[in-house]
């Protein structure tokens, strides 16, 4: 399982696709469903991303989590469209919506997070020639990432404590004991960082600049 928990591990054809070539797929079919506006094409779309699952050895409550999650999202734009243009264009984006949004979770669910940090790393590479560090940018997406389940638990353990005390009706209490644990976790993340070298590395290159600059 991959850090954000999402990841299901297997041996289908599309694990065994490498990540690069799903991201490009991704985007290719993202952009002819705009570039092919008609809600009979958007349908279709969708009916394939659904039976894609199965297909991939994926269990099919994984797009009906996709599906309860979104649709009260796709509804109402659906019904904008449908009550401001036509019904055609409310189906249209409502299936774009939910077709997108099935493919990308199918590709989630079948990477692991260190192929997709691989390969932002080589992407940002050629960007080193006006000073961008490929190694920082996917050290960055790698604790935005290990955020997402830190975000949870804090938001899982606020709600426990906000039970227990028997209060209701009001869920504002619950901001600030998420703030206040999410502030430690990146306390404890920053202390990670440097006890690793990471931040000295850090100031050690500001340092040389810094030198250099003095210098010049």
């Amino acid at each position: 399982m991959n850090t954000v928990g999402l990841y299901v591990p297997g041996s289908g054809p599309l694990h065994r696709v490498p990540a690069g070539a799903k991201i490009l797929v991704l985007l290719a079919v993202g952009v002819a469903l705009v570039a092919f506006a008609d809600h009979r094409v958007a349908v279709g779309a969708l009916a394939a991303a659904i039976s894609l699952y199965p297909v991939v050895g994926l269990p099919l409550r994984h797009a009906g989590g996709v599906v309860r999650s979104l649709w009260p999202f796709v509804l109402a734009i659906a019904l904008f469209q449908t009550f401001f243009g036509d019904w055609q264009t409310g189906l249209r984006l409502a299936a774009q919506l939910l077709a997108l949004v099935l493919l990308a979770n199918a590709v989630t669910l079948t990477t692991r997070v260190r192929e997709m940090l691989d390969l932002f790393e080589r992407v940002c590479r050629p960007l080193s020639r006006i000073g961008v560090n490929s190694d920082r940018v996917a050290l960055v997406l790698a604790l935005t990432v290990r955020s997402i389940p830190m975000v949870a638990a804090a938001w899982r353990a606020a709600r426990e404590g906000y039970r227990a005390r028997g209060l209701s009706g009001r869920p504002h209490l619950l901001v600030v004991p998420v703030i206040v644990q999410l502030l430690r976790m990146a306390e404890a993340t920053g202390e990670a960082l440097v006890a690793r070298g990471i931040d000295e590395d850090t100031r050690g290159e500001y340092g040389s600049r810094t030198d250099r600059v003095s210098a010049d």
